[in-house]
């Protein structure tokens, strides 16, 4: 799981609330927010059982949502964040539409999120005709690259600060530049006066999914603390450690068998350094959190390609 599908995954779970009233104006006469909403990332793996648990895309979202609706109480949310150019994207989100709906037949309402440098890639339906026979199939989306940073700037909506971000992580930036416009964003987020659990997550977001160098990192955490202070948010051995709770269930931790656990909690100290690494953390605190020596993490990460 690559870095920023995982933090995309953070973020729209501890946001899910704002994401809906950023895609809806009237979000409010449609969803039922008292209800809350239960992430079915688990029920969605399922789905695809012929997935290598090691390849799923944790990115892929399916929420569980009420609305107003009385007759139909509650239908399903289906996101996905798509950050590279794919022929067969809109094939795939047929095929989840079709899989979710034979599941649980409820209503589907499905969003790609389009987070890639590429002007011309926004795929938006998928049809099929054989012998007079034809599917068609559209769904809604959102291409971050078209968006105008000045109005989401203006937004009185928390979301509007993750496409923000990563708007700006698309922008061939010097990082001089990048790095004021980085604090520039804190300074504005601050400034809209959100939750603190909001900001929290939000600032976890800007601080790891828009990179800077190595000199330019510290000038930017230092300045943080000046600006933020006592509200800074958690800190980064914290961050993975929720990251990975978030990540669902792996194989192994469900098996009751002694063999079965064990072999999960393997799995998962090793997706704990990759998916560490992969956020841009250094040896030395991806040997603390996960709890192993230098050599232990440095031959994890060369088993799997990253050294």
């Amino acid at each position: 799981m690559k870095r920023n599908d995982i933090l995309w995954k953070g973020i729209i779970e501890d946001l899910f609330d704002d994401f809906l009233r950023f895609l809806y104006e009237d979000a409010e006469e449609i969803f039922d927010f008292d209800k809350g909403f239960e992430f079915l990332d688990k029920e969605l793996e399922d789905l695809f059982p012929e997935k290598d648990v090691e390849n799923v895309r944790f990115v892929d979202k399916l929420v569980k949502v009420y609305h107003r609706d009385k007759g139909e109480q509650w239908l399903l949310f289906h996101i996905e964040v798509q950050g590279y150019r794919d022929s067969k994207f809109s094939e795939r989100m047929f095929t989840y539409y079709y899989r979710i709906r034979d599941r649980y037949q409820k209503k589907i309402t499905a969003w790609a999120i389009f987070s890639d440098p590429y002007k011309n890639f926004h795929p938006d339906e998928y049809e099929e005709t054989f012998l007079g026979t034809k599917i068609f199939y559209k769904f809604n989306t959102y291409k971050v690259m078209d968006q105008d940073s000045a109005l989401l700037e203006a937004s009185s909506n928390p979301f509007a600060t993750v496409i923000q971000t990563s708007l700006l992580s698309l922008q061939k930036t010097p990082d001089s530049d990048l790095l004021n416009l980085k604090l520039n964003l804190v300074r504005n987020l601050i400034k809209k006066g959100f939750n603190k659990e909001k900001v929290r997550a939000l600032m976890n977001f800007l601080r790891l999914y828009v990179r800077l160098n190595s000199e330019k990192s510290a000038i930017f955490e230092s300045e943080l603390r000046t600006i933020i202070g006592k509200t800074y948010p958690m800190g980064i051995e914290e961050l993975v450690l929720d990251l990975e709770r978030k990540a669902g269930q792996k194989i192994g931790e469900k098996i009751g068998e002694k063999r079965g656990e064990k072999r999960g909690k393997e799995k998962r100290t090793i997706e704990m350094v990759l998916d560490s690494y992969d956020i841009g953390l250094e040896l030395d605190v991806i040997s603390k959190i996960s709890r192993l020596s230098a050599s232990e993490v440095k031959k994890i990460l060369k088993e799997n390609d990253r050294l």
